[in-house]
């Protein structure tokens, strides 16, 4: 345990941070990085960042070479959120290893003892993000007597504990570390059922959500429909589009603005101009994170039939920004709004048919505004994910009950 009178020297690991390239990724990273750099004398930020590498086995070998000669040079720190030192570290692995997330793991671990010469990282407290890559790197190159913390956030964690080997590693992980966390029910479960001899280890940390940016006045009419998510099929942009088209047959002066990109977007271009609505449809493409919360208040509603999320980040972004919300039971978002959906808008379940979204925006446009407290539901997020709020529960956590009277 750190004492009141030693150094609060923290170094948070990730695979994901955002770039000029995807400025998304990792996102929740940066803003826990915001939320507990207060307090903290010195913060550390490593990205471990992936680089595929396609190339013959001989040719390999000389790439491998350069990297580590280059590595311990290339990577200085930059300045990041709140003062934060932040270093991206290239991660170079074969493309032949990119479904092998144990492989992975090991590369993530080995690269970075690379760029730190061989020599551990030097913060007593280290909290990574994403266990099997970061908490496995963590582990490897850690000083003997630092605290080693981790986060699960990943939505792909199943396909991860299918593998024998990233299996095993994610127990010895878990075994290994001072304390684990995870962001919402479903990871819990999935966690507890492969590893019941590590269920009472598991604990709930959020990820933090700006409050700074919210509506001037709260909506009279909820005709600007707003979607903040990629564009992938877990999404269900279709369902979206299609209960949109639906619902602006009634009221055609409903507007649909969609934030995100990805692959799909062809298909969603093409499905847009099938069903007419053109005209009433905004792509925004990939947005800053930091660009979010105005974009929000910008508009009238969120709506989101996710068919899984394992957190919630997007709902409680609305509400902060003042918006109701129209969203799925799709694990994170009943788990934020639990004990305020009414107050906050509209919930419903995850089935196969427009339908659901169309009755559900008809339910909230009779409730909104006289059943809904879109104050007490923002007052009552900010309270448990706000900035203060989570960089509060982060240094409990590290530095004891009293960790953030400082």
């Amino acid at each position: 345990m750190v004492t009141q009178d030693q150094e609060r020297h923290v170094a948070v690991l990730t695979p994901w941070y955002p770039d000029a390239q995807i400025p998304f990724s990792g996102a929740f990273v940066e803003s826990m990085a915001a939320a507990v750099a207060p307090g903290l004398d010195r913060l550390d930020v490593f990205h471990t960042d992936e680089w595929i590498v396609n190339a013959s086995a001989e040719r390999r070998e000389r790439i491998w070479d350069a990297h580590a000669g280059m590595l311990p040079r290339s990577v200085p720190p930059v300045r990041t959120v709140a003062g934060a030192r932040l270093r991206r570290v290239p991660v170079i692995l074969p493309k032949s290893k990119w479904r092998d997330f144990g492989e992975r793991a090991e590369h993530h671990a080995h690269w970075l003892k690379a760029a730190l010469g061989g020599e551990p990282i030097e913060a007593p407290v280290i909290h990574a993000h994403v266990p099997i890559y970061s908490a496995w790197a963590a582990l490897q190159n850690c000083r003997p007597d630092a605290r080693v913390y981790a986060t699960e956030h990943a939505s792909f964690l199943v396909k991860i504990l299918r593998q024998p080997r990233a299996r095993a590693m994610y127990d010895e992980i878990l075994h290994r570390l001072a304390g684990y966390f995870v962001v919402g029910d479903v990871l819990h479960d999935v966690v507890a059922g492969t590893f019941p001899h590590h269920a009472d280890k598991i604990r709930y940390i959020a990820n933090p959500i700006d409050f700074g940016t919210r509506r001037a006045a709260p909506p009279t009419a909820l005709r600007r429909w707003l979607s903040v998510a990629s564009f992938k099929a877990g999404k269900r942009h279709d369902h979206l589009l299609r209960a949109f088209a639906a619902c602006r047959a009634d009221d055609p002066s409903l507007t649909l603005t969609l934030a995100g990109d990805g692959v799909l977007r062809p298909e969603i271009e093409a499905l847009v101009d099938e069903l007419g609505v053109r005209e009433a449809v905004t792509f925004l493409g990939m947005v800053q994170p930091s660009e979010v919360p105005g974009i929000m208040a910008a508009h009238d509603v969120l709506v989101h039939p996710s068919a899984f999320e394992t957190f919630g980040v997007v709902a409680v972004e609305a509400v902060a920004a003042g918006l109701p919300v129209l969203i799925t039971r799709c694990g994170g978002p009943e788990l934020v709004l639990d004990g305020i959906e009414d107050a906050a808008g509209v919930m419903i379940d995850v089935v196969d048919d427009p339908q659901a979204l169309v009755d559900g925006y008809r339910l909230l446009r009779e409730r909104y505004p006289s059943k809904t407290d879109l104050e007490h539901a923002r007052g009552h997020l900010e309270s448990k994910y706000g900035y203060e709020a989570i960089g509060a529960q982060y240094h409990r956590i590290w530095f004891g009950e009293n960790g953030a009277e400082r």
